[in-house]
């Protein structure tokens, strides 16, 4: 069973939030009270504080720890692709699924290295999304389906999920699902994704702009029916049933912080127990944060995604943890000041 078992239409999912498990209170304080007894001045670790007190706060425990760290990463192909938005066939989605599989992407040295166990799911590659400036990209019964695959993947040992994806003509849905979710102007959200040139991202725009415009007027989860595709809606399925284990998420890059708008879009708080591992480089994704209020852990200008971020930021929530649980306070240091 999961979170998403018993649910039979998207409407309801908003609801959710009033019912799903919330941080901690005391755990948080305890573990802020434990930061400002630590060897150092307040504050002096930065953003490290900041991340031990968040996974505290959702560990309800004030010496938070990850002994299991899972990373799931979708798949899923778009009929978007047939308006010409990228420079590779879809082929390429399941070739680099059998390559995640083989352990030869970038995503397999990066989790090795961060110590997180990787697992790929492929979303019915061979049946793509519909067009999303012709028709709904989903109907209601896929993307049901496709939430129920990501909710069931989550490890409810894990102690923090991290997320990606990877699906040729994904970065179209993402802009398109930033667009339709924060406005602006079309060309505000799309970047050269996985390599066009400027007529490439021209071409892009204006297929977001067609596709926003056809679907104006939807909100929340029916964004993913209208825009959306397998992978994002995956993407919502695990973030949801997350929170419903009270594990802390790590999203990736711009991808996979937009699959999350249609939640955000529903209810914000049912994004409070996800951080974002880094800034993409794809134009679109600082703007997104700002509108979502995510202060992204590291900024190193990857534009990849298969939650390559998101798996070094693991590697700095680690290093946060390890100062939080290993750092003598001033008393049993014997240093004077605490």
């Amino acid at each position: 069973m999961t979170i998403l078992s018993e649910i039979t239409a998207l409407a309801q999912i908003a609801g959710l939030a009033e019912t799903l498990p919330q941080a901690d209170a005391e755990a948080t304080a305890a573990a802020r009270a434990r930061q400002d007894s630590l060897t150092k001045p307040p504050g002096a670790l930065g953003r490290l504080e900041e991340l031990a007190v968040f996974m505290s706060g959702w560990q309800r425990t004030d010496r938070p720890r990850i002994t299991r760290a899972q990373a799931l990463v979708f798949a899923g192909n778009h009929g978007i692709c047939a308006q010409g938005v990228n420079p590779f066939p879809q082929e390429v989605t399941a070739q680099m699924v059998a390559n995640f599989e083989a352990g030869g992407a970038a995503i397999n040295q990066l989790c090795r290295a961060a110590g997180a166990d990787l697992s790929v799911v492929a979303l019915d590659l061979d049946r793509p999304t519909r067009d999303f400036t012709t028709a709904d990209a989903m109907d209601e019964a896929e993307v049901l389906a496709a939430l129920r695959r990501g909710a069931e993947a989550v490890d409810p040992e894990a102690q923090v999920l991290i997320l990606g994806e990877m699906g040729i003509g994904n970065s179209t849905v993402a802009a398109a699902l930033a667009h339709a979710g924060f406005g602006g102007a079309a060309q505000d959200w799309v970047g050269r994704g996985t390599g066009s040139d400027a007529q490439g991202v021209e071409r892009k725009a204006q297929v977001v702009a067609k596709g926003v415009a056809r679907h104006a007027g939807q909100r929340g989860l029916a964004l993913l029916q209208a825009l959306g595709g397998r992978e994002q809606a995956a993407i919502c399925g695990a973030v949801l049933q997350a929170r419903a284990l009270s594990i802390p998420v790590i999203l990736d890059g711009y991808i996979c912080t937009a699959a999350a708008v249609p939640l955000f879009d529903a209810d914000a708080a049912l994004l409070e127990h996800c951080l974002v591992g880094h800034r993409s480089a794809e134009p679109g994704h600082a703007r997104l944060l700002e509108a979502m209020g995510k202060d992204p852990i590291l900024s190193l200008d990857m534009a990849l995604g298969e939650g390559s971020g998101a798996a070094l930021a693991l590697g700095v929530l680690r290093a946060a943890l390890e100062c939080h649980n290993g750092m003598a306070t001033f008393a049993e240091a014997g240093v004077s000041g605490g």
